[in-house]
């Protein structure tokens, strides 16, 4: 949960100093961009999923070796998508891509440099990403948590000088923000790497078993990982299309601006440690069932569920008492913006609840390698049920932001409602992974 928390703060400070400095143009090409970005980095982020449940189970079972298999071959497929998909197209992509969600003119063009730096720079990252996932299924969270303050603290002073400028550095803006997040991440992701070819941690690049990939277990990967990053990139792709819709609006500029702040970055509150217990549960789950006892995997997401329940209510109660407080925070200072993130973070002290509990049992499902029922709920959730509130609203009436926010609010609830239900059902308890290699 701290390790998101620290995380996340990296975003946040990114829109805090945007806020200020371009206006609620540059949060408005911020939260696009981000949009955008994770859409496509979730797909990639499968791999670690699939990743996870295998360490996860082999640590379990007292497999050290086939863990460090897992994380090697995880490696060598994000670093292949990174460089060879994920860059050259994002590069390519990226003003299709802010076409496609309607974003105004002026957000586009400060949300234009800041997609294309993330994109092509996005290896540091990734590594970040894969270094956590290893590193706490196997059972050391607090390694993942000291690198994420280190990339927190790194980018917040990068950040200061490269978005405002200093001496003989010119103000960058928007663009200073990615400039300054790839950075920290690739010094981070670096020093990751040399840890693991050197060893001291849990995990580390197996040595005398060559270094080529290994199909049989790079499958395994996909197996288990293909269904979450599907997942992943529905749940952003139906953010994406619900952007088009928040886009369409008469006050289009000012309702992304609300969205952005009160949406992807106040309420990441909320879902930085629902996330964070997320990972829990799923290390949790899989290390008991790795080891023959499903009843403490049982308990195990349960006990995750309630602090993640409790957790959102408290944060809630916060965004209900000082909606504006929180909003100036971030330089918000139009008065139509102002009021839409009032109304927004009313509707999500409620909604937060809701998937804090979905996410907790979301990670009780892929901990055991039940990655593809998550797909499906997310699907419902996420797309058909949001999406066709506002399609709806849209053909009979005209379509407000209030409709949008009440959307969210129930396919938060839906999610929360059949993950809860098909985790109960116990069917993740005959799930076998990858045979061992000695």
């Amino acid at each position: 949960m701290l390790t998101n928390v620290f995380g996340g703060i990296q975003g946040m400070v990114d829109h805090v100093m945007v806020g200020n400095y371009v206006g609620f143009t540059g949060n408005a090409a911020i939260g696009v961009a981000t949009q955008l970005l994770i859409m496509v980095i979730a797909f990639i982020m499968s791999v670690f999923t699939g990743m996870s449940v295998l360490v996860a189970r082999f640590v379990g079972a007292n497999d050290s070796l086939n863990a460090d298999r897992a994380v090697y071959q995880a490696f060598l497929v994000a670093l292949a998508l990174s460089l060879g998909v994920m860059a050259p197209l994002g590069y390519v992509l990226s003003p299709v891509m802010l076409e496609f969600v309607n974003a105004a003119p002026a957000v586009q063009a400060e949300a234009l440099p800041y997609l294309r730096i993330s994109f092509v720079f996005s290896t540091g990252m990734l590594l970040f990403y894969m270094l956590g996932g290893a590193l706490r299924s196997a059972g050391d969270a607090r390694t993942p948590m000291t690198l994420g303050i280190v990339m927190t603290v790194l980018n917040v002073g990068l950040n200061v000088v490269l978005i405002r400028g200093l001496g003989p550095i010119p103000a960058f803006g928007t663009a200073g923000a990615a400039m300054g997040t790839v950075a920290a991440s690739m010094l981070v992701g670096g020093y990751g790497l040399w840890r693991l070819w050197h060893g001291g941690w849990v995990v580390a690049f197996p040595k005398g078993m060559g270094y080529r990939p290994d199909w049989d277990l790079i499958r395994s990967l996909f197996r288990f990982g293909l269904p979450a990053g599907i997942q992943g990139v529905a749940m952003n792709v139906g953010g994406v299309l619900l952007l088009a819709f928040i886009g369409s609006l008469a006050a289009s500029a000012a309702a992304q601006a609300a969205y952005a702040v009160s949406y992807t970055q106040l309420f990441a509150f909320i879902t930085w440690t629902a996330v964070g217990l997320m990972g829990a549960a799923a290390v949790v789950a899989g290390q008991n069932l790795g080891a023959g006892q499903p009843e403490r995997t049982r308990e195990g997401v349960a006990v995750a569920a309630r602090f993640a329940g409790g957790g959102a209510a408290a944060i809630g109660l916060v965004f209900l008492l000082l909606p504006r407080q929180l909003l100036a925070i971030f330089g918000m200072d139009d008065a139509v913006a102002v009021e839409l993130g009032v109304q927004l973070l009313r509707i999500l002290s409620v909604s937060g609840i809701f998937i804090a509990v979905a996410l907790a049992y979301t990670g009780g499902l892929q901990g055991t390698g039940d990655t593809k029922s998550p797909l499906y709920i997310s699907i419902v959730s996420q797309i058909v049920i949001p999406l066709g509130i506002c399609f709806t609203v849209q053909q009979l009436a005209t379509l407000e932001p209030i409709h949008v926010w009440v959307a969210i609010l129930i396919g938060h609830l839906a999610r929360a409602t059949l993950s809860t239900w098909r985790f109960h059902q116990g069917k993740w308890t005959d799930i076998q992974v990858v045979g061992r290699r000695s």
